[in-house]
């Protein structure tokens, strides 16, 4: 994931950052419990699209 790209990146529910989580290939929203996900290099940052994380995926850093 494009540093740069991440840094502008924020969450389209809660506004809040988005951190790149490379074993799932999804952006992670953990103040909104959404990860979105990578398809083809693009993050689709549609909350219809968005998976909803478990507990414990929502307090991990």
């Amino acid at each position: 994931m494009d540093k740069n790209l991440l840094d502008i990146l924020v969450c389209p529910v809660s506004k809040a950052p988005v951190e790149w989580d490379k074993e799932n290939q999804e952006l992670v929203c953990r103040s909104s419990g959404l990860a979105y996900p990578i398809r083809d290099g693009i993050p689709v940052m549609l909350e219809t699209q968005a998976r909803t994380l478990g507990t414990d995926e929502r307090l991990k850093k």
